[in-house]
């Protein structure tokens, strides 16, 4: 078994960033919009937060109640998207379950918003090149279905002209991509001898690790590649200012 580890991968990518925002002398500045007091989320934010202050991009963070209406959550991000010195914005989600996220979501313009290409999928890209690990010609599951993991990773497979299943299929998969947010969904006995499993939503449990051929941990696996994902995508949104 395989640890497909992302801690170094991030760092490959921040230490070009940080080079290039360097040698360019690139000012740049990224908000992150936080409703509510989630602990996950807070865990993100501090995330991102951290991996800029490492490449040199300026951060601010932007906290409202959790009880905030849709209405003055709509007029904070368009105050937030109205300020210049703002490079890129995150709206971090989940959102409370009052707020009709796509409405919000789609108050960030094109030229502003970070996550316009998916970086989870950009950091599941980045993994399977860093370990010449090819999706063609393979049993690909795909479990969860949610905005962040299980939309975006299914439109890039089928862009990719690639086939993929649910976990009903898992026993026979390949290559498990998971993104339920469910702990311990996937269990040892669930997969065969060998399968590749690319963890994005904790859903794995440990002993999975004894049965697969490569495995992406829980904390230092496809995590810190997207935050990398999303600090890369900023700065190509910005390049051209400079």
């Amino acid at each position: 078994m395989k640890i497909l580890d992302g801690k170094k991968i991030c760092e490959k990518i921040l230490n070009r960033l940080e080079e290039e925002i360097r040698e360019k002398q690139l000012k740049i500045r990224l908000a992150v919009v936080l409703v509510g007091d989630d602990s996950n989320s807070k865990t993100y934010v501090r995330k991102k937060e951290e991996a800029c202050k490492r490449v040199g991009i300026d951060f601010e963070s932007f906290k409202v109640s959790g009880d905030i209406q849709e209405n003055e959550l709509a007029e904070e991000v368009e105050r937030v998207v109205k300020n210049n010195t703002i490079s890129g914005i995150v709206i971090q989600l989940p959102l409370p379950e009052h707020i009709n996220t796509d409405e919000i979501l789609k108050l960030i313009p094109k030229e502003k918003d970070v996550e316009h290409i998916s970086p989870v999928v950009c950091a599941i890209d980045h993994i399977l090149q860093e370990h010449d690990i090819s999706l063609k010609n393979k049993k690909i599951v795909l479990i969860g279905k949610g905005r962040l993991v299980g939309v975006p990773v299914g439109e890039w497979l089928n862009k990719q002209g690639l086939s993929f299943s649910g976990i009903e299929d898992i026993q026979q998969a390949d290559i498990i991509i998971s993104g339920a947010g469910s702990p311990n969904l996937i269990k040892k006995d669930m997969i065969k001898d060998g399968a590749i499993v690319i963890d994005v939503g904790g859903d794995v449990s440990p002993e999975v690790s004894e049965k697969a051929g490569h495995i992406t941990p829980v904390i230092g696996g496809v995590g810190p590649v997207t935050v990398a994902c999303l600090l890369k995508n900023l700065v190509k949104l910005n390049r051209a200012k400079f």
